[in-house]
């Protein structure tokens, strides 16, 4: 029991910041599951205040060829009018819980022209670092894709 005790110290001690708040929500039980992306869900559906403004952490999927110069630059520049980009600056409007073992459903209205879309929550983060959210949102990025 002793013994337990001290391991769980030392693998708490091992964590990173963002870790110990993935803890601090999920518990030690932190696997990638749909129970816990709904309880990652309800979480930040009670500790976010919306809009917030986000932009892409990366390329989205649809993009990469473009970004990686492999497709026409011209269809890029026009399939960006009616998709959303990486680029863009959206509002984040609402979230919705998962289906299956999907990502978190982001509602997004662009800030440029106003279009919605939806995607996935783990592809987005916080423009500004001062923002409560920002942190939620780092943590829920870094849990989704690394579990």
């Amino acid at each position: 029991m002793i013994m337990q005790w001290i391991l769980s110290k030392l693998c708490r001690m091992k964590m990173g910041k963002n870790e110990k708040r993935i803890q601090a929500i999920l518990g030690d039980d932190n696997k990638c599951t749909l129970e816990n992306t709904n309880r990652f869900c309800s979480y930040m559906l009670n500790h976010i205040s919306f809009p917030i403004l986000v932009t892409g952490i990366e390329d989205f999927l649809w993009e990469e060829p473009y970004v990686l110069g492999i497709w026409d630059e011209k269809e890029y520049e026009e399939l960006k009018k009616t998709n959303p980009s990486y680029t863009d600056t959206f509002e984040l409007q609402d979230i919705e819980p998962p289906y299956i073992r999907e990502d978190i459903t982001a509602k997004l209205k662009r800030v440029s022209d106003g279009r919605l879309f939806k995607i996935g929550l783990s592809w987005l983060r916080c423009n500004d670092k001062d923002c409560d959210a920002y942190t939620m949102l780092d943590d829920y990025s870094f849990w989704y894709k690394n579990n």
